[in-house]
């Protein structure tokens, strides 16, 4: 076990005994290797349910709002940035979390690492910057860096924006001259080229919602892909329909995707939806200098007006 799952626990075990929270939101290990779920603990004797490695790739800030009473919450960097969202677009008080900040060194491509095995992996184990994955036929040793997610590689705020108690000590900051290769890559290509990338990146698309439902931006009652009257999107496999419902959600997630990564975690098909909101995290960032979830007393850009926003694109 190593030392955070640890403090985890201690601090949990704490919080529930002393009754100052009613439940803690954290991980479980999952069923299979390199799984992990979300759960809910009520009582000290469940602590020990309680884990942190680099297969907790989900986002627990999408669970805070539907708790009773006071909640603790295991918070990475991004997962911290999308509670300071809830908190600013008022889903959750600030004064109903117990915010347990977890400083990260990123989370693994699970896919990447399946794609190094023929046969079913049977045991994964993280030892520092080391993971050692097992299958029935053979046994790697990886470097943790070589293996990271793409939004993980490109993180520049892994510690915790807002907490009420830290489990580790916090990770040094990257910075980058470049933040998105990714945008310009795609931007680089001519008009055709840009639809045809995203008809493909689309057309594996089983409309099964996961990445909506991963995400902690998607909390409306009723979501537009729903709503019958009138009806925004068809509910087949049309692409016009499929490339309608990605455009909107991410248009829907402008200038508020922390750029966690759930949606890529959740997508039964492997589907880089960051695809979708990178470009405009991009905007907002070069038109308004914003990033989301870093200021707790400061709204999203399309959520306020100055008389300073740019208008060019006015005509």
């Amino acid at each position: 076990m190593n030392t955070c799952t640890q403090k985890i626990r201690e601090i949990a075990s704490q919080l529930l005994e002393s009754k100052e929270v009613e439940q803690v939101i954290g991980f479980a290990s999952g069923t299979i290797p390199m799984a992990s779920s979300p759960v809910i603990i009520k009582a000290k004797e469940e602590v020990e349910k309680l884990v942190f490695n680099s297969c907790c790739g989900l986002n627990l800030a999408n669970y805070i709002r539907q708790q009773k009473g006071k909640t603790a919450v295991i918070a990475k960097g991004c997962d911290s940035r999308n509670i300071v969202n809830h908190i600013v677009e008022n889903q959750v008080d600030r004064d109903q979390l117990y915010i347990i900040g977890v400083p990260c060194g990123g989370m693994i491509d699970k896919n990447k690492i399946r794609a190094l095995f023929e046969d079913e992996i049977v045991s994964f184990a993280e030892e520092g910057d080391t993971l050692t994955v097992e299958s029935a036929s053979k046994k790697e040793q990886l470097n943790k860096a070589d293996f990271l997610r793409e939004n993980c590689s490109l993180c520049q705020h892994r510690n915790p924006v807002l907490y009420d108690v830290l489990a580790a000590d916090q990770v040094e900051e990257q910075t980058l001259d470049n933040p998105f290769p990714d945008v310009e890559k795609i931007a680089a290509l001519s008009t055709d080229e840009r639809w045809q990338h995203f008809q493909e990146l689309t057309q594996s698309c089983i409309r099964c919602y996961a990445c909506k439902n991963a995400c902690p931006l998607c909390y409306c009652p009723t979501c537009f892909v729903d709503e019958s009257g009138p009806q925004w999107v068809g509910k087949g496999q049309n692409p016009v329909d499929v490339g309608t419902f990605h455009f909107l959600r991410a248009f829907h997630c402008a200038g508020r995707c922390t750029d966690c990564g759930a949606c890529v975690e959740a997508c039964p098909m492997n589907i880089n939806v960051r695809d979708f909101t990178r470009k405009l995290n991009k905007d907002t960032f070069d038109m308004f200098g914003w990033e989301a979830g870093l200021d707790i007393t400061k709204r999203p850009p399309l959520d306020t007006f100055s008389p300073d926003d740019p208008n060019d694109f006015i005509k």
